[in-house]
């Protein structure tokens, strides 16, 4: 790998639920095969019709929603609560979001990421011609640093965590526990170019190393197992 591009898919017009999702990213993106198209899991929720309309003038109207959709609550602060997710996740409110969708309404995150990023992936590659990998990207906070960032939800086509044990550093020395969430670093790069408030909700990273470009699973690679976990 000698360099990356991250592309914005600018024009990208609004999703509403029932949308073929595959057909406008291959309307708006100018897709070439290895590329890695990064998409908000927020137009993948209103695609999927994963909405649920709440009480506008109610300001925890949504609160009923997450602990309908956590199978977990970890901790609660004030109106924070740290829920798990059915899809292994931790994170904040159980994913449920408020932020661009219409008031009175929210989204809820796709009951499959997995799924739906093969759905993306195989669309785009019936209609374009292309193989490409897919990512499904959301916004998660992250445990002991300030900060948002965005993290890889679902994959299809595209490695998720790329293990370097027995391979060696730039001093030969083996690495015996480096495991690289290669998704999580796609998903972050291609958020520098979308933002929060830009209205771009899908980026394409082209250059990634062509070893990456292989079946993946968020669920499967990246989601700690339970035993494995220190802090649950």
């Amino acid at each position: 790998m000698t360099a990356l591009s991250v592309i914005p898919v600018e024009g990208f017009p609004q999703v509403l639920p029932g949308d073929a999702l595959v057909d406008l990213i291959a309307q708006h993106a100018p897709l070439v095969s290895g590329d890695v198209v990064v998409v908000t899991q927020k137009i993948v929720s209103k695609a999927e019709g994963r909405l649920v309309e709440i009480d506008a003038a109610d300001p925890v109207a949504h609160k009923h929603l997450v602990e309908r959709e956590a199978v977990r609550v970890l901790r609660r602060r004030g109106d924070l609560i740290m829920t798990e997710t059915s899809h292994g996740f931790v994170c904040a409110n159980a994913g449920v979001d408020l932020s661009n969708v219409a008031r009175g309404w929210a989204a809820l995150l796709p009951v499959d990421p997995d799924r739906s990023a093969r759905r993306i992936r195989d669309g785009l590659r019936a209609r374009t011609g292309h193989s490409v990998g897919v990512i499904v990207s959301d916004t998660f906070g992250r445990t002991w640093r300030k900060g948002v960032t965005d993290v890889a939800i679902g994959t299809a086509g595209v490695a998720a965590v790329v293990d370097l044990r027995g391979t060696t550093d730039a001093l030969g020395r083996e690495l015996e526990v480096t495991e690289v969430c290669v998704a999580d670093e796609i998903a972050c790069a291609a958020e520098l170019v979308m933002g929060k408030s830009r209205g771009v909700p899908v980026a394409i990273v082209r250059g990634v190393d062509p070893t990456w470009l292989r079946e993946s699973s968020v669920k499967d690679e990246i989601v700690r197992p339970y035993a494995e976990d220190l802090f649950r």
